[in-house]
């Protein structure tokens, strides 16, 4: 029999390059060769890793990059880019699952879900999160995109009996990003943006003295929002693999408590004597529940919001890892 072979989708991006390095060392996987699909920018090339050239949205692209897989990581995804998002999210998808349920190789298919899906801070959830949630997207092309991904792949389980899971993960953090979420400055990593929250010189002098924002809600109680390192991403999508309780599943893969804006003011304030302020909202706590995919996986998280701080304030980027943020949004 031919060896293994996984495609990964979005293979260039923050999981899909964390992935493949740790795949590729894992001994257990030491038979797997990996297709990295890649459309803007490529990888470089090894014994076990080639690479496929092109766009997820043409089907002859997909088909070819679909040889000989058993396997199917899918990462590919948009932000708040209109124009691009149904041919990666719809059409794309779509190219994947035709071609895996029509594959003589295919075995698995794994997507990685968001809680975008679930409105995360925009909605109210005033109980725990599970699986069972329905969707509610909030407004933008970015949350509409993961409710169809998922809506689409639990369609082909219903109508091919397709062997596939989804892994939901809240926003994934490595290296510095966490730092970089919590900053006034214009180099802000993704939302909310705090410098548009208040004054230009109150952003000035909040960036200027590293001052944390704390976010609160309308009724002024901090709110608490779920993050995954990419790290316990990656041990997930390991323990999903192959796993006969992963099929036809999704689970939420994040850290076991939300982060709480105040709690993480405080330990700032403690351990590096940073300022912080509040900052009102019309944004919602949310606790994601991952005790499904411990109780069916054996997955655990090792990041707690000690862990999550400590890495990102201690990182130090070389000049060949250059902070650079490839999408809107």
């Amino acid at each position: 029999m031919p060896d293994p072979m996984i495609l990964v989708t979005g293979a260039t991006g923050k999981v899909g390059r964390t992935f493949i390095r740790r795949f590729l060392a894992e001994p257990r996987f030491k038979p797997f060769h990996v297709r990295a699909l890649c459309h803007n920018r490529v990888l470089d090339q090894t014994d076990r890793l080639t690479v496929a050239r092109g766009s997820i949205a043409d089907r002859a692209v997909v088909d070819e990059a679909m040889q000989g897989v058993t396997h199917v990581l899918h990462l590919a995804t948009c932000k708040e880019t209109p124009d691009d998002v149904m041919d990666v999210t719809v059409k794309g998808l779509f190219w994947l699952l035709e071609a895996a349920r029509t594959s003589d190789t295919f075995e698995q298919f794994i997507l990685i879900g968001g809680d975008a899906g679930i409105g995360h801070f925009f909605f109210p959830h005033p109980v725990p999160v599970t699986e069972q949630q329905r969707h509610s997207a909030y407004p933008g092309c970015y949350a509409l995109s993961k409710v169809l991904e998922e809506v689409m792949l639990e369609q082909y389980y219903i109508q091919y009996d397709l062997n596939g899971c989804c892994l939901m993960a809240p926003w994934i953090m490595e290296k510095d990003d966490f730092k970089y979420t919590l900053t006034f400055g214009q180099d802000v990593f993704g939302g909310p943006r705090w410098c548009d929250l208040v004054s230009a010189d109150e952003a000035a002098e909040y960036a200027r003295t590293n001052t944390v924002p704390v976010l609160v809600d309308r009724e002024g109680r901090p709110i608490k929002r779920n993050f995954v390192h990419v790290n316990d991403l990656i041990d997930a999508v390991f323990a999903a693999i192959d796993h006969p309780k992963a099929r036809q599943q999704k689970f939420n893969i994040c850290m076991d408590e939300p982060v709480d804006y105040e709690q993480v003011a405080g330990y700032l304030a403690l351990t590096r004597h940073l300022p912080r302020v509040g900052i009102k909202t019309d944004y919602c706590s949310t606790w994601l529940d991952n005790s499904k995919a411990k109780f069916l996986l054996g997955w655990r998280p090792k990041y707690d919001l000690e862990m999550l701080i400590e890495e990102a304030w201690s990182y130090q980027r070389g000049p060949d890892d250059p902070r650079k943020v490839w999408y809107p949004g």
